[in-house]
């Protein structure tokens, strides 16, 4: 695969420097190697056209068939998540309506008013009345779809801390994540990262003094309760990283000296997830080529077969081991994350003396 696409891209060089040396030869205006385009010339570009035309809509088909989700969009974990697939939806279908109007006009015209011998050009000075559709229609369209998505935005963003929402804290360092929860008092400690002590194994910086972190508990595995909103604060111990969850359709910057913030309300636990078809689909299909490669990923001391499960990743090109930065999600049961919750150590605990 890999000798193919090199092979496709030097073709393309090809293909790009020999356009180039064209271009500059027909620029020679006046000179001896200055040329003239023949009716065959432009009958064969205005063919080359409409296969390009052709070309154009069997690749946008073939992707959104073979690479695209828009008719699988049911892996959605979060509440607010659907809403969020039917505004890509909607925007891809208007662009792709559009682009289908707007590339056959292109390709057709140049077809139809190829260069011929006798014809001449119809000039229009102006048109007000094209004028005025080209531009109303695509204000509309868009000022609809900004709208909307402010909306979506918004219910993503302003969520209010009640009783009943759970303060977590994501903290983000290459290339890692720790999660702290806010404890029983459902606030986060202050912290800050001069106050990073390894040998008190206050890896966060949290401060100690502050009675609100007494209570509060770090994790390197992210648990969530099915049906209760989430809040997350963000912080970044060195360089620009994001907080990317795929499944929950969210995503938010995590920026050095200051806190960036999200919420979601998970809808869907791990295990009914890994009982979606899609998912299973994926999950065969991953399975099928692991067991193709058995002697190499056993050899990393890998586990063999995936088994899928919902993933915190970073959406930053951060360092060398980006790709590696990411932390496992389980989204249960109320009865599941309380036992869970049960079984962690405090932040004063878990103090080294």
């Amino acid at each position: 695969m890999t000798a193919f696409l090199t092979l496709i891209i030097v073709l393309f060089i090809a293909i790009a420097i020999w356009q180039m040396v064209k271009i500059f030869d027909l620029a020679q205006v006046g000179s001896s190697n200055s040329q003239v385009a023949t009716e065959k010339d432009n009958t064969i570009n205005a063919y080359l056209m409409m296969g390009f035309l052709v070309f154009i809509y069997a690749i946008t088909i073939a992707s959104f068939w073979y690479l695209g989700d828009l008719p699988l969009m049911s892996n959605s974990a979060s509440e607010h998540g659907p809403g969020l697939d039917n505004l890509m939806i909607i925007s891809m279908i208007l662009i792709f309506i559009v682009q289908t109007i707007t590339q056959f006009l292109l390709h057709y015209f140049a077809y139809k008013y190829k260069g011929e011998k006798g014809r001449k050009a119809l000039f229009y000075a102006d048109n007000n009345t094209l004028e005025a559709i080209w531009t109303f229609i695509p204000v509309v369209v868009l000022a609809a779809l900004i709208i909307w998505g402010l909306f979506t935005w918004t219910s993503i963003m302003n969520v209010e801390e009640t009783e009943d929402t759970i303060v977590v804290e994501l903290y983000a360092q290459q290339f890692n994540w720790k999660a702290r929860y806010a404890g029983e008092d459902n606030t986060l400690g202050m912290a800050n990262v001069r106050l990073i002590d390894i040998d008190r194994a206050n890896i966060l910086g949290v401060d100690e003094s502050d009675p609100n972190a007494q209570d509060d508990v770090i994790t390197t595995e992210l648990h969530l309760p099915v049906g209760r909103p989430v809040l997350f604060k963000m912080r970044s111990q060195d360089v620009l990283h994001s907080a990317y969850m795929p499944h929950f359709r969210a995503q938010m910057n995590c920026v050095p000296g200051m806190i960036t913030q999200f919420g979601f309300t998970p809808s869907v636990t791990t295990s009914d997830m890994r009982q979606n078809p899609d998912i299973q689909e994926k999950v065969a299909n991953i399975n099928s080529i692991r067991l193709g490669n058995k002697e190499k990923i056993e050899a990393k001391g890998q586990e063999l077969l995936y088994e899928f499960d919902y993933l915190l990743l970073c959406n930053k090109i951060c360092g060398t081991s980006h790709y590696n930065m990411q932390m496992k999600i389980i989204v249960e049961t109320q009865e599941e994350y309380d036992a869970w919750m049960k079984e962690q150590k405090l932040f004063k605990d878990s103090l080294t003396k």
